[in-house]
């Protein structure tokens, strides 16, 4: 069978991943991962043949041709730009495009269309990485590599939830530590998994890392840490920057107040990262998404370079970025701030860039940010808004306000493989091949480009996203500037455009690639940039040592930072953190479909710390009501005492077609960061009351379908094997859902020729309904009092689309047990290991490591997420033995 080597589409780690025979597995061979994978990665086999998929253009809510919707679009973006001006358009796409979609779509827009109104999702993750990295390296350029996780002493993690999020990479950290003792501290207000892990955490106040940095850079300067020889040569803005931290962050006990820690916590990482040469400052969301997060990045950047700590083995700076392509993007101009490859919008590089494309109307400002977009196609300003890879009527702050404002918008176009929140607001909604699907490049968090390339056919009428948009430049009459009959050609022209009068003032140069013929590309390995024609500086994994940064004068810039409050709003006393979960990916279109994957996290939760709980009488498990300035929702409740008090958490993935607490981003706040546009996404001030729940229940259903609870019910759902399951709740008497046979059909989707069965015991508050088509168990729904477990749904899940015989009717109904249990909740989704199986097995045999557990039943054996849980597992086995004794 023939291999085909490709990219992972999940996380920035950019893991290598080889196709044989259809089944996706990790790459041995490529050094992002060789040959590990995250257990989403771990999946990619099961999100190959996901039912839902987008196949045809339709348009208005009915099926078009290609050239029906692509003359339709070109059209009224030609009258559009005729009529209101070019900034009247607007394109919103996203991480998930392979670098050529990204390319194509920023070239239409800002070049021949004429405005900078072409944003990205990656706004919403890592602008105020790029702003920090311009602001202090005169170009958007990670100076590291991984290699250097493997060779520093001391790694600090700040607002990152590694060992989730970066899972493979996290391992590769780990077995670092194993082999050299590599200190690690976690900067984090929440105790995470990662935390778990670490030698020293430091659960700070929210928004206090710029105050921990200051006190830091103070802390450096007193030691005699500073490389005053090194600052002197490459670094502009020292004395000032230095002036600002003392006068902000003088003393550890300033810091320590600032920030709600322990002085000698503070004290300790002072004096680690002081002492320590080879130290890496790894971040993530945690420091990006915020209303400071330019300054959080630039204080990071200030420690590292007075200290000459960047650009040498082990040490330096590092952007861990969250989307698959997010640094493509960066790199071709998909952020409304900048042009492409890395130049922004100053008088010369736009006539460049104009040059190079023969663009005369290439846009000379930069367009509308992500938060500023949607409000433009709100207020009218945007008449016309194209949507790709991505699903802002959940992802985005106010996701409300954004449903307004696409219902608002006269032409919104979406394109993407599977329906979305989005796609269903749109007038136009075009087929978008997918992952296994297409050619072309992406770049990873260490600048590694590497191919993805295409084994699987497309679906029906699906096609490359950069297709599209050159398809419109044709209509639009550019036919030239957009006959690009492959990626490869796509490749060629960005790679050109990096090295095109570069003369080596920026990094991003690939000119040693812009000559690659399509054989060379098809056959293309990982390859770290800079990689100029002259072969000057290629291969460099490491940049900076040395100076060379792209500011007029070749140095550095270090920034004097304040410190600013974070925004209180009267009767709003927390404040909502959203962020990821282990197994889910942005808002579920792949992985919210595939059962093994929402087995870890099963449906929504708030998290809460114990005494906040307390303070609202809300008990684990319970029902609470958020609300924000900006809408509210109802979730069920996981009591966590790692949070800090007065904050809370909630995941961002779930959706309207997950759950009826519908997306978190709905209560987001629209506040920014003034230099980025990044938004605020952890920070929102909210109130929390405890809903009293009056019955419990779980629906299985052998098909999917609408469902609705009304106002007073809150359901969730999830993949099983055999169909769907729902946890259900209500919030009034369950009555009034009961007495009505027609609602009872509704719920398991049956009709008046299917058989009803039921069970009740009203003194033990206990129903149970199942609907038989032609004698085969379509669904069934099982009520209960609060707090109940339902072991007999689990055993029923295996009964769906089986013939019900009298005894299996009777023992479903009983609520015997009616089939096979299940593992209870899946701590190692890669290896689909239970808690319950773990737990015996640590019993039984008397297992005391990780090793051993893996050893014996694969778990924690492929990407190792799942380490710090079954850590904690054998922990509680040796109290409880502890007890016992």
């Amino acid at each position: 069978m023939s291999t085909t080597r490709t990219t992972c589409p999940y996380c920035g780690v950019g893991c290598g991943v080889t196709v044989e025979g259809g089944v996706p597995r990790g790459d041995r061979e490529h050094p992002s991962n060789f040959g590990r994978l995250c257990s989403k990665g771990a999946a990619l086999k099961d999100a190959l043949n996901l039912p839902d998929r987008l196949q045809q253009p339709m348009m208005d809510g009915r099926a078009a041709s290609w050239d029906e919707a692509l003359d339709r679009i070109a059209t009224e973006f030609t009258r559009i730009r005729d009529t209101h001006g070019p900034d009247a358009i607007g394109f919103y796409v996203s991480g998930q495009f392979l670098t050529e979609d990204y390319y194509v779509a920023n070239k239409l827009m800002k070049g021949f269309i004429g405005s900078g109104n072409i944003d990205t999702n990656s706004r919403l993750c890592m602008s105020s990485t790029v702003a920090g990295h311009v602001r202090a390296f005169g170009e958007d350029v990670v100076p590291g590599c991984y290699e250097d996780l493997e060779e520093a002493d001391l790694v600090v993690l700040v607002g990152s939830n590694m060992a989730w999020c970066h899972p493979v990479l996290y391992q590769r950290l780990m077995a670092a530590r194993e082999k050299r003792g590599t200190q690690l501290v976690n900067i984090d207000p929440r105790r995470t998994a990662t935390a778990d892990m670490a030698d020293l955490h430091l659960p700070l106040a929210p928004g206090g890392d710029v105050m921990l940095f200051n006190g830091l850079l103070v802390h450096l300067v007193d030691a005699g840490k500073v490389d005053r020889d090194w600052v002197s040569e490459h670094v502009a803005g020292f004395d000032e920057a230095v002036a600002a931290a003392r006068a902000t962050a003088g003393s550890v006990e300033l810091v320590a107040a600032a920030t709600d820690l322990d002085p000698t916590d503070v004290l300790r990482f002072y004096d680690s990262f002081a002492r320590t040469e080879r130290v890496m400052t790894l971040y993530s969301q945690g420091v990006n998404q915020s209303a400071n997060g330019a300054d959080k990045v630039n204080a990071i950047l200030n420690c590292h370079l007075a200290t000459a700590r960047i650009g040498r083995a082990g040490m330096g700076p590092f952007s861990l970025t969250g989307q698959p392509n997010a640094m493509g993007g960066r790199e071709v101009g998909g952020l409304a701030n900048q042009l492409a490859a890395h130049m922004g919008f100053e008088p010369e590089s736009v006539d460049r860039v104009g040059r190079f494309w023969n663009a005369p109307q290439v846009a000379r400002t930069p367009g509308y940010k992500a938060v500023d977009l949607f409000e433009a196609a709100a207020d009218g300003r945007l008449k016309a808004i194209w949507i790709a890879a991505t699903n802002p009527a959940v992802s985005m702050p106010r996701a409300d306000l954004v449903r307004d404002a696409l219902r608002a918008c006269p032409l919104v176009i979406a394109s993407d493989a599977w329906p979305t929140d989005t796609t269903a607001l749109a007038d136009i909604v075009l087929p978008a091949a997918g992952w296994a699907e297409k050619d072309g490049t992406v770049t990873n968090s260490e600048r590694r480009i590497s191919r993805q390339r295409r084994f699987c056919a497309a679906p029906g009428e699906a096609r490359p996203d950069w297709w599209m948009f050159a398809e419109v430049g044709k209509r639009m009459g550019w036919r030239e500037a957009f006959a690009f009959e492959t990626p490869a050609a796509i490749f060629r022209e960005h790679a050109a455009l990096t090295a095109f009068e570069n003369n080596g003032r920026r990094r991003l140069d690939l000119g040693a690639l812009a000559t690659l013929d399509d054989a060379a590309y098809e056959a293309l390995e990982p390859v770290q940039w800079p990689c100029p024609a002259s072969g000057q500086g290629a291969g460099n994994s490491r940049l900076f040592a040395r100076g060379g940064f792209s500011t007029a004068d070749g140095r550095a810039r270090m920034l004097p930072l304040a410190i600013r409050a974070d925004a209180k709003l009267a009767g709003f006393p927390l404040i909502l953190n959203t962020g990821r979960v282990r197994d889910q990916w942005h808002t579920m279109t792949r992985t919210g479909r595939i059962p093994h994957l929402m087995t870890h996290s099963p449906g929504p939760r708030l998290a809460l710390h114990p005494r906040d709980a307390m303070l609202r009488g809300i008990v684990d498990g319970g029902l609470a009501r958020v609300t924000s300035a900006q809408g509210q929702t109802s979730l069920r409740v996981e009591i966590e005492p790692g949070l800090r008090q007065g904050q809370v958490f909630a995941p961002m993935h779930w959706t309207d077609q997950f759950a009826s607490s519908g997306p978190t981003d709905r209560l987001v706040h629209a506040l920014t960061d003034p230099v980025s546009g990044q938004p605020d996404l952890k920070g929102t001030p909210v109130q929390v009351v405890a809903l009293s729940e009056t019955w419990r229940g779980v629906l299985l259903r052998r098909r999917d379908g609408q469902l609705s609870l009304g106002d007073d019910g809150l359901w969730s759902k999830a993949p099983i094997a055999t169909g769907f399951r729902y946890e259900l709740s209500g919030l009034t008497a369950l009555q009034a859902l009961i007495d009505s046979e027609r609602t009872l059909r509704q719920l398991l989707q049956i009709d008046a020729a299917a058989e009803l069965i039921s069970y009740a015991d009203p003194k033990k508050s206990v129903f149970r309904y199942a609907g038989l088509v032609d004698g085969k168990l379509g669904a069934c729904v099982f009520f209960a009092a609060p707090q109940a477990m339902f072991p007999e749904a689990d055993a029923a899940s295996a009964l769906l689309g089986q013939p019900l015989d009298a005894l299996k009717r009777l023992g479903l109904l009983a609520g015997l047990e009616a089939g096979p249990q299940t593992p209870g909740n899946i701590v190692c989704s890669c290896m689909s290991v239970g808690e319950a199986s773990i737990r015996k097995a640590i019993r039984e045999h008397g297992l005391t490591s990780t090793a051993e557990i893996g050893a014996l039943l694969g778990a924690g054996t492929n990407c190792g997420s799942c380490l710090p849980e079954l850590k904690k597992m054998l922990a509680l086995n040796v109290i409880e033995n502890g007890v016992q004794a």
